[in-house]
Order: structure tokens, then C-alpha cells, then sequence
């Protein structure tokens, strides 16, 4: 009897690529379109957040040419509670969270997965550009990047526990998006050429301070900006406004030339701006650690890492210092090291695991 797949299809051509290849294995499918938020969470007025009706229609649309059912969960509530609400406390509390590593891990592939299995479901595919593989000795689940990198999702699902890896497909990890598109243009999938979504679907607009606001109601105090020193350069319009690295928008001068954003102290409401020089860093701490191809790492262990979606990995040493948190140096500084972001680090092709940064460490 063959798996019963639940495919977690955004109308995208990703997700519906996806679908069709699997159909063309031979697999029973179902598709599914998560409802995780809408017009009035993302403070639109007449334009389409993601999730939208015409997302909904394009993965149903797809679903029907490729012959198999087609629902809507409606998770808005979970996604308010295990992505939105922790997204606002960390900037509340002076971090920059990655809230789509977090959606995959709570949502796609939590909620979603335990959905699944009550619905009989053995496994859920979606359109992500990874690769996995099992390894027979150790007997876990492997995560690699994708083939061709530039489209690699790696970065965002190096938190999936091994119980959430081996419930997944990744049909596309061997493909390019080009290859991706055409597969799609000669299924007759409609949605062929849409355009990528994207990242952060619940603000749209990148103005995380305006959605901040008006999602808690709250109403975020001036403070001083300081520099290195202690010294008051100005105010600030709410700590939520800002993240490490931030030049745009300061509205401040310096005579000692431009400035940026170095830490945010949300125990006294104050932003520290300095110049690029003192954004960089060698060494970090992390925490919620989540390690793929072993338990633990034994002893300190050469590997590369990203501190960012879009950056790429760089040599450092990382060292396991507790149960869940780790030590990372790199071997050459590195810019705006940013605390609720994630660290992710690599062996080759192999995710090891990530973290997400607590702790930017200056040098002695």
C-alpha cells in the first residue's frame, strides 16, 4: 500500500512542483493550504498577504489538475501563538528573531505533522530546497544543502528534530528553479511563472515597529541613543524601531561620520550606535541548540557558519558548552553579530545544527 502524503502546497509553483513530482512517483496525495494569516494581522488594506483567497485558488487549482483533494486548515491561532507573539518579545526584548525558522519548526512541521498523523497521513512534503538523506550507521536523518545553492533553505529548517525529518519530503532538492518552473509550464500548472513570496509574511511592508504597534497596542517610550562611552547623542523613537547593524533611520549626525546601530538595552531603553568598526566580532554564545547528524558535538569542531539567511558560511570553530547552547569563533570577524537570529553551521553540504545567538562576545 503506498504512503499517504499531505503536501503543504502556498499556491507557489514550488509547493505545486513539488506535488506533481511526487504524483509522478506514484504517491497518494492530499493537499493542504495552511491559513496562517490574513489581511488585518498584516495591516493591509485591499492588497494580498500571503495565505490570501487567490493563493488558496491557485493550490486548489493545481490540486485539481493533478488529481488529488484539496484542503484548508485554518492555523491562524497557532501562528499567532508560536510565531507572531514570540516574534513581538524578542523585539520587545532588544533581539532580532528569524520568524519563518521558526514557523517551520512549530508550524509547518509541528502543527502540521501532528495534523497529518491524526488525519493518517505518513508523511508531509512541501517545496523547500533541501536535500535528506538517512544514514544507516547512526541511524538518523540527514539535512543537506540543496544541489544548487542559490535557491538553498537550509538555513531555515536546521531546527527540525529528527522525529519531524523523518516525516518529511523534499521533492526539489535536486532541481533549480528554472528546472522547477519549466516542470511546472509543461504540467499545465497555471502558476508557472508567479512570483516568489515573501519572507515575512505577516508584515509585508518590512515595517516590523508599525506592525509591533499595532498588533499589542502598545505605545514604545523614546529613549536616549548613547555612544560607546555613555555620552546621550539624541532619542530614539522606541526600541522595537531598530536592530544591530541599522544605519537608515537614525536620524541622528555625528561629527566622527556615519553611524550605526552596535546594541539595544531594552533594561534602561537606550540604543548604542558606534561606527562600522565596532559592529565586528569573532566569537559568539547560542542557545536552543539543535544538532541533525549527532546527540553531541565532542569537543571543539571545525566547521563553517552563517549568522544570516544570505550570507555565506564562514570558517569557525564551535564548541558545545551545555545541553542545548554552544560557543562559536570564527576565524575572522564578523559583521553585526545579532542576538534572537540564528546560527546555522555546516560541515560541506551537511547542516550540523543551529543555534539561535544570545551573545555577541567583543575581543579581549
Amino acid at each position: 500500500m503506498s504512503q499517504k502524503t499531505a503536501v503543504a502546497m502556498s499556491g507557489g509553483v514550488d509547493s505545486s512542483a513539488a506535488a506533481l513530482l511526487l504524483r509522478q512517483e506514484g504517491r497518494e496525495l492530499a493537499g493542504v493550504t495552511l491559513r496562517l494569516t490574513d489581511n488585518a494581522l498584516a495591516g493591509l488594506n485591499g492588497e494580498s498577504a500571503c495565505c490570501s483567497l487567490d493563493d488558496v485558488e491557485d493550490a486548489r487549482a493545481a490540486a485539481r489538475r493533478l488529481g488529488f483533494p484539496h484542503y484548508v486548515f485554518n492555523f491562524t491561532a497557532c501562528f499567532c501563538r508560536e510565531v507572531v507573539d514570540p516574534f513581538v518579545r524578542a523585539y520587545e526584548a532588544g533581539e532580532t528573531p528569524n520568524p519563518c525558522a521558526l514557523c517551520n519548526q512549530r508550524v509547518k512541521f509541528g502543527a502540521l505533522h501532528q495534523r497529518a498523523r491524526e488525519l493518517g497521513w505518513d508523511k508531509v512534503a512541501t517545496g523547500h530546497y533541501v536535500r535528506l538523506d538517512f544514514d544507516r550507521g547512526s541511524g538518523r536523518w540527514l539535512l543537506k544543502k540543496a544541489a544548487h545553492t542559490e535557491k538553498d533553505q537550509s538555513y531555515v529548517l536546521a531546527q527540525l528534530s529528527q522525529e519531524q525529518l523523518s516525516r518529511s519530503l523534499f521533492p526539489l532538492g535536486a532541481l533549480s528553479k528554472e528546472e522547477v518552473r519549466t516542470i511546472a509550464r509543461e504540467a499545465g500548472l497555471l502558476n508557472a511563472h508567479k512570483r516568489d513570496s515573501q519572507d515575512i509574511c505577516f508584515v509585508p511592508d518590512g515595517d516590523y515597529g508599525a506592525f509591533i504597534r499595532r498588533y499589542t497596542g502598545k505605545d514604545y517610550p523614546s529613549g536616549p541613543y548613547l555612544d560607546e562611552a555613555g555620552a546621550v547623542l539624541g532619542r530614539h523613537t522606541g526600541i522595537i524601531d531598530y536592530t544591530v547593524g541599522q544605519r537608515r533611520g537614525l536620524g541622528v549626525s555625528s561629527s566622527r561620520g556615519r553611524l550605526y546601530v552596535k546594541e539595544l538595552r531594552p533594561e534602561d531603553n537606550a540604543v548604542v550606535l558606534s561606527d562600522n568598526a565596532a559592529l565586528f566580532a569573532r566569537t559568539l554564545t547560542a542557545d536552543r541548540l539543535n544538532l541533525i547528524p549527532c546527540q553531541r558535538l565532542d569537543g571543539p569542531v571545525r566547521l563553517l557558519a552563517k549568522i544570516r539567511y544570505r550570507m555565506a558560511e564562514q570558517p569557525c570553530t564551535v564548541e558545545q558548552t551545555g545541553e542545548d547552547s554552544v560557543r562559536i569563533t570564527f576565524d575572522q570577524p564578523q559583521r553585526a553579530i545579532t542576538p534572537g537570529q540564528t546560527a546555522v553551521f555546516y560541515d560541506g553540504d551537511l547542516v550540523v545544527g543551529g543555534a539561535v545567538i544570545t551573545e555577541r562576545i567583543p575581543a579581549d
